[in-house]
């Protein structure tokens, strides 16, 4: 009998609720998740000793690991104290820039990982990749996809507003990411995953209309539910395709040129809207404006800080930080004069 259909890769269990990590020990006697007991828990230094304080009674036997920032040396000495211990899993608790590392550390010793989100600023919760900060730079390494996936909305309450609302733009960028893949297949022969643009499509269009917030759990679930769903997107695709095309080429050109301007989320909203300005799909590029205004995002360069010519150096620049992918930028194929002239027409059209 043929094989009518693929498999396809998912967490064995996602919960999105309030109380998640003060029961994370009944998740891990979970014989699929391990069987020994041999625990590793990696948190971060804001909410560590909280957090560490919830699971101790849980998990007697369990080790806790500080992983102190969201660099590769912190992720490499991470997996290097997994190894020597033999650890079934690890699970790590915090932001987006724990889970990074400790997806990393994990890969580095071999063992699954188990995500505890404790805000909801990127897809990384879920994604196959972990965005690490190394001398050069910024940059994703290839890794496994988290055994196991919670997120605590207790915790993401607590978060602050900044964060838990940049998620909202990450989300979004997917809309611009599938048309870049689209317009790939069109002008190149790029293969493309429909059911993976499919996922990033639906998690994206669960937010962009909606006109409730993050004070409300509806909303934080949702938010929850579609960055994992993008996440889960990139992991069917084998690449990031279905959630980065041209705004995040933009936005890692920013990170090379301007660190610390913005954050991840906030720099995917405004690269977007100015991606959809370029594609003159001005329906499109008003309704995420308005949805990063709804959730007081930034939608212009000046909302953050960069002027027309530093956000006009980092679209050029932007091409080179994703070697080999074709989006918009690649297509249009602009010269740093017309780079100028489209973002003073952007911020003219967009700005408030």
């Amino acid at each position: 009998m043929p094989l009518l259909a693929r498999m396809l890769p998912a967490p064995l269990t996602m919960q999105v609720r309030r109380g998640a990590v003060a029961e994370l020990g009944a998740l891990l006697a979970d014989s699929r998740v391990a069987t020994s007991g041999r625990v590793a828990i990696a948190v971060g230094p804001g909410q560590g000793d909280h957090i560490e304080s919830l699971i101790s009674p849980q998990l007697d036997e369990a080790e806790v690991f500080r992983v102190s920032d969201g660099t590769v040396d912190a992720a490499v000495s991470l997996g290097a104290d997994l190894r020597k211990s033999a650890f079934e899993v690890v699970v790590g608790v915090g932001g987006g820039r724990t889970i990074d590392a400790t997806k990393y550390a994990a890969s580095l010793a071999g063992i699954p990982m188990v995500a505890v989100a404790t805000n909801l600023s990127h897809d990384g919760i879920c994604s196959p990749t972990a965005s690490l900060v190394y001398e050069g730079g910024k940059g994703s390494f290839g890794v496994p996809m988290p055994l196991a996936i919670l997120v605590d909305l207790d915790f993401v309450h607590a978060a602050p507003p900044t964060l838990v609302r940049a998620g909202v733009g990450d989300v979004v960028s997917n809309l611009s990411a599938i048309e870049d893949w689209q317009l790939s297949n069109v002008e190149r022969g790029e293969p493309i995953d429909g059911l993976a643009c499919s996922m990033a499509r639906t998690a994206a269009e669960a937010l962009v209309g909606r006109q409730d917030g993050i004070e409300s759990d509806a909303f934080l679930t949702v938010l929850a539910e579609s960055l994992i769903l993008s996440g889960m997107s990139m992991v069917i695709a084998g690449s990031s395709r279905p959630a980065s095309g041209g705004d995040h080429e933009i936005l890692h050109a920013v990170d090379q040129l301007f660190p610390g301007t913005s954050n991840h989320g906030e720099l995917a909203g405004i690269a977007t809207v100015f991606c959809f300005f370029l594609r003159e799909d001005e329906a499109r590029a008003r309704q995420i404006a308005d949805c990063l205004r709804r959730h007081e995002l930034p939608v212009v360069p000046a909302d953050i800080g960069l002027s027309v010519e530093q956000f006009a150096e980092a679209v050029a620049l932007a091409p080179s930080t994703r070697p080999g992918r074709y989006t918009i930028l690649e297509h249009l194929r602009m010269q740093d004069n017309e780079i100028r002239e489209r973002v003073a027409d952007y911020v003219r059209t967009f700005g408030s």
